[in-house]
């Protein structure tokens, strides 16, 4: 039997994600790598809403919002998963049947161009980075179960061959991607009370860090002096620059606000909803932004991120009062 697979129950076609990717969720999608974290968390019957304090350090960073991923170190902690780099000194795909016949996953940076599931956005369209976790690899058959953003899936055929440069003659100017072996060997199912107990603490540390002054008012007077330029790049380009920017944000702060809920502690609840409030704005700036650079129209954002500004200094000020240093 050719085919290497690590969790034998999951079927793409009748997989259900986890409610952090719910369709009702303002941002569904938050960005690859955390989504597959989220869903491989999920996928081994563990609770992902208690890997989410790190998103309290999520900072503008100048160009670009926080591409936050949660810290391997806390993955183990909690979960016991023990992310490690796969020193790629060989085809990935001789390193996957290695790795996964000894029941480690993979996860890899891969080509969008050659994932189904982006149909509709990347798939045999444009060439984008991303991150995929493989759990299923057949060779022989050239077929491949992974999870990829709020979902499981499979792939086959010739973009399996592409993605594992199968068939394809040598070329020496490439670069093997980046990849991370997974150990499931020493998985911990805490109970929830517990996961909860150790959030909390999680959460403490990961206020420390926050910064040290409003990152969302450092974000709007960039955007301010950035927009004719973005404007000037056209549509496609903004839709990057949200991504990189907007999206983190939001995506970011929606992540807190349910984290809080699932803490539930009532006095954090003024912070989850300030959050709430955060990310639902960054949402409603996105959409009125895009309409502003496709029809190359003046736009005063400020009061919006007046606005956001205000809920990430209510919802800091609440969990710095309710969680102080110890």
């Amino acid at each position: 039997m050719s085919q290497l697979v690590v969790l034998p129950q999951l079927d793409p076609t009748a997989y259900q994600r986890h409610s952090l990717h719910a369709d009702d969720r303002v941002w569904v999608e938050k960005n690859c790598y955390i989504d597959i974290c989220i869903e491989l968390v999920h996928a081994l019957g563990l609770e992902p809403l208690a890997m989410l304090p790190f998103v309290l350090a999520t900072d503008f960073e100048g160009d670009q919002w926080t591409f936050f991923k949660p810290p391997h170190g806390e993955l183990r902690e909690l979960y016991g998963l023990d992310f490690q780099e796969l020193n790629v000194w060989r085809p990935l795909a001789d390193h996957a049947q290695t790795h996964l016949a000894e029941g480690k996953l993979i996860s890899t940076e891969a080509d969008a161009f050659y994932l189904p599931d982006t149909a509709g956005t990347d798939y045999q369209r444009q060439h984008t980075k991303t991150t995929i976790v493989i759990q299923s690899f057949d060779l022989e058959r050239r077929r491949l179960g992974y999870f990829h953003n709020a979902g499981y899936y499979a792939l086959e055929g010739d973009d399996f061959a592409h993605l594992f440069r199968v068939g394809v003659a040598p070329d020496p100017t490439f670069m093997p991607l980046f990849a991370e072996v997974v150990r499931i060997d020493r998985l911990v199912h805490r109970p929830v009370e517990e996961l909860r107990v150790r959030a909390r603490e999680l959460l403490r540390r990961h206020l420390a860090l926050k910064p040290g002054d409003n990152p969302v008012q450092r974000f709007g007077r960039r955007f301010a002096t950035d927009l004719p330029w973005i404007t000037g790049e056209g549509l496609a380009f903004y839709h990057a620059w949200a991504f990189a920017t907007v999206r983190q944000l939001g995506a970011a702060f929606e992540l807190a606000s349910l984290h809080l809920q699932w803490l539930g502690d009532a006095a954090l609840v003024p912070a989850s909803d300030a959050f709430s409030r955060l990310s639902q704005t960054a949402k409603a700036f996105i959409l009125k932004a895009a309409r502003a650079v496709n029809g190359k129209r003046a736009l005063d954002a400020a009061p919006m991120f007046d606005e956001m500004a205000a809920a990430w200094q209510s919802g800091m000020d609440t969990l710095t009062a309710q969680l102080p240093p110890a």
